[in-house]
């Protein structure tokens, strides 16, 4: 009983999760035409250095470097391309469809051919 319970606790914090990822897409303009995709890349390019410099300095790097303990590199540029990215996944994925069916039959022979010894 106690695993069916985490199991379905599991479902259920999975699900959410997928759930609000899409959601956060959705908001954000990544599930609409290719501008604003776009848009959000740029958005999120603007973003990546303020939020780094923050979280540097929360951490107290800041601190060390004034007491001369080193120099910290520069904040890492986001510099791909979104549409080859997108492009590729698909690409992927599609392979991977077309070739299911013919997957699905081999494993299935296979199976049966395992059973098969098994009962001999």
């Amino acid at each position: 009983e106690l695993l069916l319970f985490c199991d379905s606790l599991r479902f259920v914090i999975k699900g959410g999760l997928a759930g609000a990822a899409v959601y956060v897409a959705y908001d954000q303009g990544l599930l609409g035409s290719g501008t604003q995709g776009a848009e959000a890349l740029h958005k999120a390019q603007a973003a990546l250095p303020p939020a780094i410099q923050e979280w540097t300095s929360y951490m107290g790097w800041e601190v060390r470097n004034s007491m001369g303990w080193g120099v910290l590199p520069p904040t890492p540029k986001l510099d791909f391309s979104l549409s080859d990215s997108w492009n590729k996944g698909v690409q992927m994925t599609m392979s991977a469809l077309s070739v299911a069916p013919t997957r699905a039959c081999e494993y299935t022979a296979e199976g049966w051919k395992y059973v098969k010894d098994l009962v001999k």
